[in-house]
């Protein structure tokens, strides 16, 4: 079953686990990096299809993976 993160370990387990892509310090800059960036043709394809609210959420659980990482 395909459903949408809810929570920061959700969403870290559907990154982690199930597309096995290490939430890395360098990773996780260059994702914040380009969803900060309105220009960002991915980013608007992400904000296109999953609409702003999640965006806003996804970006908020990239910032707290952030924090994670740098410690």
């Amino acid at each position: 079953m395909n459903s949408t993160p809810k929570t920061f370990e959700e969403w870290e387990h559907c990154i982690t686990v199930k597309c096995g892509i290490p939430l890395t310090e360098q990773f996780v800059s260059d994702r914040i990096k380009a969803l900060e960036d309105s220009t960002d043709t991915t980013t608007q394809k992400f904000r296109n299809f999953w609409g702003n609210a999640h965006y806003v959420q996804t970006l908020e659980w990239f910032r707290q993976a952030a924090l994670r990482v740098s410690r």
